[in-house]
């Protein structure tokens, strides 16, 4: 783009965004030569102004629209152009529109087109009767249109004529932009979602009975309805349709298109109506389903993301040997050790749940001598199938051994994924799948973020239809939080993973293989510009990348800090200022907060970073995650029909949908705090209140064994209202029954039939209202 393009797109931006100028240029220009959102969020803040991720990501999502937007401009103007159409009015129109619908619309009578029954008419010669009947004569229409009959060109009669101006005209009307965007308008404003039955379906008993006489406002329906729906119908058990308000569509479009004082009303009526009935209704229909599919989508994926964020940044356990036991019956259960590290130990098969007394007795021996001989600190259980029945194991076997250990719960959602996944294979290649899963849990509880980032999100169960939106755009966003959580912690570039690595900022998938092969060869790192000897790790990648990677226990101490490589030089001033060396300062807060941040801006500092640069050094290394604290859930409630109404219950939420939040109270099946059951008053949005991993106290307010659905309320005041959190998604407010189509027009928009009208209807096309 030319300098007075990109002048023109900032200044848009600008508007769009509400950012200053001088924000907008400069964070585009950053983008532009390569820096990743986390890098110029945490250590450009003075060229941005300070903005934040989430103000960088909507900048960069609207300058990729607009230049998506001008690439599509120029086709269409080139197109136009070369069929020597593009007036100085349709040239104006199109490169002012700031919408890509807006200029579809603008382009549409231009496009090239299949054969219409429009182009068969204008083959015969009928174009200039079509622009008899838009202008200002008084010659009956059956009179005109006599003088275009033609046997050669197959026009019989007049009324054969009329009907071809007419096919004519209703496609005029079709491609143009104010009519089409009227209708959609409208759509928008008046129409309803209907839904009912898919044929043969009806009375039958689905998940989706909710939905099988259903009617919501198009601009209302919230996205969790809107994708049950689209499930439904994807599944052949609902039908669709869009009811639109024809009545009002067609009243605006006959005083938009029809010349008052027309001799010819009652023809170019009948053109309208089968202009909108047959060309605009479906198309605008069409557009209006996908559009509401979209920002059903997207609002999923927002809340999916949401969630994915909250379960990332679960408090770590740390540092602590850890016994991981992936619990099975059948097959038996597998215990894997890590040590603090999350290195593998050791592993063994033990059947406490299956056998008799011998198993289970040595299924305890083993149990202690693990724990005896690596010394565990924690242990770690999945909660899948026979978790609770392996927690009251392990509980009641340290119990009898006077063993004082933590025992906690671990979701092992994704832990089968990962088992069987590359990274699994490359670290444990001789070990089992059911194996490599207990370590994954273990580390989990040591890590979450570093564990889980192996793990395909979509597998890790914290979202909503997931599988119904797009998986292009639900990876993106879902691969944006993660790279968000892994840069906001901060990654030890001596023990991560390669899968960790690569969502640090500045390093690709072939990057983190690369580093993590040095350092299998050449051992750890110990500074962090030993990272510039790594094959194809260069000086770009370093800027980007330095600042969010840890070294512990290195040679230079502002390694193990947030403080980037290109104010080291800094830091060793305000050390000798201070009359210290660099560990002397970090070691001494006193020190630090005598320094006078005011005498080290400079021409590309400011007080922003000099800010963060001093919060470093009080904390170096610091974990900005919270402080891990286990769940415990009540040991005399382990299934569903152990659950009685006004019990309360320690849980921990898994999930948060639009509707409500999902909780683990330790039974197999998650129970449901519906949103109106989440506070004592009003909550808009779920995640006001909760968030995944949180704990929280419960009460349970219905019960259904034969179907496991368990509602709960987490409200302290009123009595709550029995049946409320019920796992399916019921509406925020009765659905309206469907109501009687209307009919398209009205008497006094409908005059009696013309020569046209009949002669439509003699052709075997059908008009609305004859």
């Amino acid at each position: 783009m030319s300098d007075p393009q990109n002048k023109a797109l900032n200044a848009i931006l600008v508007e769009e965004t509400g950012l200053k100028p001088s924000q907008v240029s400069q964070t585009v220009a950053l983008l532009e030569e390569g820096a990743t959102v986390p890098f110029i969020a945490r250590y450009r803040k003075e060229a941005t102004g300070e903005l934040d991720e989430v103000q960088i990501r909507l900048l960069q999502e609207r300058l990729d629209y607009h230049r998506e937007l001008n690439e599509r401009r120029e086709a269409i103007l080139k197109s136009i152009e070369e069929q020597g159409k593009l007036t100085d009015e349709l040239r104006t129109k199109i490169v002012t529109t700031r919408q890509k619908t807006e200029l579809e619309d603008l382009y549409l009578p231009y496009k090239p087109k299949r054969r219409t029954k429009a182009s068969i008419a204008r083959d015969r010669g009928l174009e200039p009767l079509a622009e008899m009947l838009l202008g200002d004569g008084t010659t009956p229409a059956l009179e005109l249109a006599a003088g275009f009959v033609d046997d050669e060109l197959e026009v019989p009669d007049a009324d054969a004529a009329l009907v071809g101006a007419g096919h004519i005209l209703a496609e005029q009307l079709a491609d143009d932009a104010q009519a089409r965007a009227t209708v959609r308008g409208l759509v928008w404003k008046q129409g309803r979602f209907c839904s009912q039955p898919a044929r043969g379906k009806e009375g039958t008993v689905s998940k989706f009975e909710l939905y099988y006489d259903f009617s919501e406002p198009v601009r209302e329906i919230p996205s969790h309805r809107m994708l049950a729906m689209r499930r439904g119908e994807a599944e052949e058990v609902l039908s669709i349709r869009v009811e639109a308000p024809d009545e009002e569509i067609l009243s605006r479009l006959k005083a938009q298109f029809v010349p008052a004082g027309s001799a010819y009303v009652a023809e170019l009526g009948t053109v309208v109506e089968d202009a909108y009935s047959r060309l605009i209704s479906s198309s605008i229909v069409g557009e209006v389903r996908l559009d509401a599919k979209l920002k059903a989508e997207e609002e999923a994926i927002r809340v999916f993301a949401e969630n994915l964020r909250h379960l990332l940044l679960a408090a770590p356990a740390g540092s602590r040997r850890v016994l991981g036991v992936d619990p099975g019956l059948r097959t038996g259960s597998k215990l894997a050790v890590v040590d603090a590290t999350g290195t593998f130990q050791e592993h063994v098969t033990i059947y406490p749940h299956t056998g008799g007394g011998a198993r289970i007795d040595e299924a305890r021996r083993e149990l202690l001598r693990l724990v005896q001989n690596h010394n565990i600190e924690m242990v770690a259980i999945g909660n899948g199938t026979a978790g609770r029945e392996m927690e009251q194991f392990v509980r009641q076997t340290f119990k009898e051994a006077g063993l004082k250990l933590q025992v906690v719960m671990v979701s092992e959602a994704g832990a089968s994924v990962y088992s069987a996944s590359e990274i699994a294979r490359e670290e444990f290649p001789e070990l089992d799948l059911t194996v490599r899963g207990a370590i994954s849990i273990a580390r989990r509880l040591q890590d979450p973020l570093a564990e889980l980032v192996k793990v395909d999100p979509k597998s890790i169960g914290v979202g909503q239809y997931q599988h119904d939106v797009d998986q292009r755009n639900l990876k993106q966003a879902l691969d944006t939080v993660v790279e968000s959580c892994v840069n906001y912690v901060g990654v030890d570039l001596n023990t991560a993973s390669w899968a960790l690595l690569s969502f640090v900022s500045g390093i690709s998938t072939t990057l983190a293989k690369a580093i993590v092969a040095h350092r299998d060869a050449e051992g750890a790192f110990a500074r962090r510009d030993q990272l510039l000897k790594v094959a194809r790790f260069g000086p770009k990648a370093y800027e980007q990348a330095a600042g969010f990677l840890r070294i512990r226990n290195g040679e230079q101490p502002l390694d193990n800090t947030a403080v980037h490589p290109e104010r080291y030089g800094l830091v060793e001033q305000m050390a000798a200022d201070a009359g210290l060396a660099i560990p002397a300062l970090i070691s001494e807060p006193a020190k630090l907060d005598a320094i006078k941040l005011e005498k080290y801006v400079g021409e590309d500092i400011g007080l922003p970073t000099l800010r963060d640069i001093l919060a470093e050094l009080k904390k170096p290394g610091r974990d900005p995650r919270a402080t891990f604290v286990s769940a415990g859930f009540r040991e005399d409630v382990t299934e569903v029909k152990d659950l009685k109404e006004g019990m309360t219950l320690n849980g921990v939420v898994t999930n948060v949908a639009a509707f409500g939040a999902f909780v683990d109270i330790g039974v197999h099946q998650d129970g449901l705090v519906h949103i109106s059951q989440l506070a004592d008053r009003f909550v808009k949005d779920p995640n006001e209140v909760v968030k995944v991993g949180q704990q929280v106290q419960v009460k349970v307010v219905s019960v259904d064994i034969e179907r496991k659905r368990i509602g709960l309320s987490m409200r302290k005041g009123a009595e709550v209202e029995k049946g409320q959190g019920e796992r399916t998604a019921k509406p925020d407010k009765k659905p309206q029954a469907k109501q009687p189509r209307k009919k398209e027009t009205s008497k006094e928009q409908n005059p009696s039939m013309g020569s046209m009208a009949d002669a439509f209807a003699k052709s075997g096309f059908r008009v609305k209202g004859k």
